[in-house]
């Protein structure tokens, strides 16, 4: 019988019925062979490995950065260089998480929604900041940008045209190298694939079924997304969220590259730990790393939470 009730013939006074008794659920088999004492000691190894090179590090961070006391701390993070790479650090990140937000959803929907010629070469092209360093990407934008490029006479002196009807217009592009929009530009390309690639798994796995049946009710292309596809997308949708906002905080190669390092103009938080750690002012250095520490444990925080509150539907993302 498959359930875990076994029937028992019985007679009582003539006629004959069946009683249930319970049976014990069997013991689920091991997926494994090895003796229990290599299972413990695989275990014991990956804590080991990751006390020594996750947990210890971290804590070694925010030992360094209180060795001078709290006001030494408060010091060093409260000083003008130090508030002007961590405002700058979160308007790149509050700018780039909503792009993001955006190109992946529209992304998604039209990779996993619709069938049209290139849709493979868009689906490498969202992976491609994977494969590409991002001092790579970072020196693409100075080739594009930077006074020796082949869009810096539009940000020099830009361009004059006239469109019939409407007159002369003068199109010029802000200042991109060494400046906001340049490290707007490098951090989008790094995190781009971040939000895509936890909705298209998702997206394709839900079909296009729910919609078509909305769409036959008679609702229109917004009221299908907002009412249908959004709801079974939204904790994926977090969970993306939450990973590029912390590698948009974290990015250092292409902001490293596109910045110029101008102290309390273009350097983020990452960069202004490199600065402080090349001048030899370590507490200072690990002081603003501990920033990014923090930051990062609040995301891993509320990324397991998403996980033990939301698994099943998580996991689909990363069946595929």
């Amino acid at each position: 019988m498959g359930d875990t009730l076994a029937g028992v013939l019985a007679v009582e006074g003539g006629q004959v019925s069946v009683r249930r008794r319970e049976r014990s659920p069997a013991k689920p088999a091991s997926p494994t062979t090895e003796p229990r004492w290599v299972q413990v000691s695989l275990v014991l190894l990956a804590l080991a490995f990751l006390l020594s090179f996750l947990l210890l590090p971290l804590l070694l961070v925010f030992a360094e950065a209180l060795r001078g006391g709290v006001q030494a701390f408060a010091r060093a993070v409260t000083e003008p260089d130090a508030l002007a790479a961590i405002r700058l650090t979160l308007l790149v990140t509050a700018i780039v998480v909503p792009l993001n937000l955006v190109f992946g959803v529209s992304a998604a929907w039209a990779v996993t929604k619709h069938e049209f010629p290139g849709k493979r070469w868009l689906v490498s092209l969202i992976d491609l900041p994977f494969a590409v360093s991002p001092v790579v990407a970072g020196l693409v934008f100075i080739l594009v940008f930077g006074a020796q490029g082949w869009a810096w006479p539009l940000v020099d002196e830009g361009w004059d045209f006239s469109l019939p009807l409407l007159g002369q217009f003068h199109l010029q592009l802000p200042k991109i190298v060494f400046a906001l929009p340049g490290i707007v530009l490098a951090t989008t390309f790094v995190t781009f694939p971040f939000i895509a690639r936890e909705l298209m798994p998702l997206m394709e796995q839900q079909g296009a079924d729910e919609e078509l049946a909305a769409l036959s009710l008679g609702a229109n292309g917004w009221q299908t997304f907002w009412r249908v596809t959004l709801p079974n997308i939204r904790w994926a949708l977090l969970y993306g969220v939450l990973l590029c906002g912390a590698r948009a905080m974290g990015e250092f190669g292409a902001v490293s590259v596109v910045s110029g390092h101008i102290r309390g103009r273009t350097n983020t938080l990452p960069l202004h730990v490199e600065i402080l750690y090349n001048e030899y002012a370590y507490s200072a250095a690990f002081a603003a790393a501990s920033l990014l520490a923090l930051s990062a444990l609040v995301t891993l925080v509320l990324k397991t939470w998403l996980e033990w509150r939301h698994g099943e539907s998580l996991a689909a993302n990363h069946r595929h």
